[in-house]
């Protein structure tokens, strides 16, 4: 009985109410819309389930691999021998906190609804992160960030999922936030339950008026009309990413079906059809020739699969 097996019966004694699928397509779910099908896609309804779910993945060598909206992740065409736990589906409970200009949200929330969900409180702070299209799990992973603002900023505590030593919380200090990492970086095995973020009290009107207009900031400067992972490469120390690559002459470069955006030229697009190795060739192209042009190495933003 291989891991996959085990998994499902186990499913079937323990966690029957449990949502998995056979051979799931990932292109489903990930924004650049590429990637072949994951042999068991779980979708836990509760941080209770999540918890069981991935104690069990390690012990059958099922390799969970934990998702959210997947808008920064490019998989590849052949599918996944692993088992996806897609967190988007059933953990997205939202309220506000125990304590004054505090809001909870679960991994799967979008940071659009909990910007949304905070603004109907009259709290402001995350309309940087209005038209960040990832989800509160990734967004802690990675800090996630926009025009000036990161989730370092309003994050109170973080509940993770250490599948060696149990549930934890972890201060906004503990979590090591850095320019797009955390200290879930160096640790992929801890899984984000849930955050608590600390706001500021504003109005309303005012802060659907600042995320308005980012969003048409985003609409005017972004290619979001095709599917990408949004930006590909991080912000190099001293440089912006976009820029370099524009000076090399990149914009409109193309591998098969992947493209460096021609109206912003650190997005890689997919323009009907692009593969997993369209999309890595491409990643390496650009690399190679901003380095051989700059002297700049260009590290990539976007989490390859494998």
């Amino acid at each position: 009985m291989d891991w996959a097996e085990e998994l499902d019966k186990w499913a079937a004694d323990y966690l029957p109410d449990l949502a998995i699928k056979t051979d799931e397509a990932m292109s489903r779910h990930t924004s650049f819309r590429i990637g072949g099908p994951a042999r068991r896609m779980a979708f836990p309804n509760s941080g209770a389930q999540m918890v069981l779910l991935a104690d069990f993945a390690e012990k059958c060598g099922a390799r969970p691999l934990v998702i959210g909206n997947g808008t920064n992740l490019l998989a590849p065409d052949e599918g996944l021998d692993r088992l996806v736990i897609d967190t988007s589906e059933g953990l997205n409970r939202l309220e506000t906190g125990g304590a004054e200009n505090l809001v909870m949200a679960e991994a799967g929330v979008p940071l659009a609804r909990l910007a949304d969900f905070a603004r109907k409180q009259g709290l402001g702070g995350l309309e940087f992160a209005h038209g960040i299209p990832g989800t509160v799990g990734g967004a802690m992973c990675m800090n996630a960030g926009a025009y000036g603002g990161e989730m370092e900023q309003v994050t109170e505590t973080v509940s993770l999922l250490d599948v060696a030593s149990g549930v934890k919380t972890l201060s906004r200090e503990e979590m090591e936030f850095g320019y797009r990492r955390s200290i879930l970086t160096d640790h992929p095995d801890r899984v984000v339950l849930s955050a608590v973020f600390r706001l500021t009290p504003g109005d309303p009107a005012e802060i659907r008026a600042n995320m308005e207009a980012l969003m048409a900031k985003r609409r005017a400067s972004q290619p979001l009309e095709w599917p990408s992972a949004g930006s590909t490469f991080k912000r190099p120390a001293g440089h912006f990413a976009g820029t370099l690559i524009d000076q090399c002459g990149l914009k409109g470069l193309t591998v098969g079906g992947a493209q460096v955006s021609e109206k912003h030229a650190g997005f890689i697009i997919n323009r009907g059809g692009a593969t997993f190795a369209d999309v890595v060739g491409l990643i390496e192209q650009v690399q190679e020739r901003v380095l051989a042009a700059t002297g700049v190495r260009l590290e990539p933003e976007v989490k390859i699969v494998r």
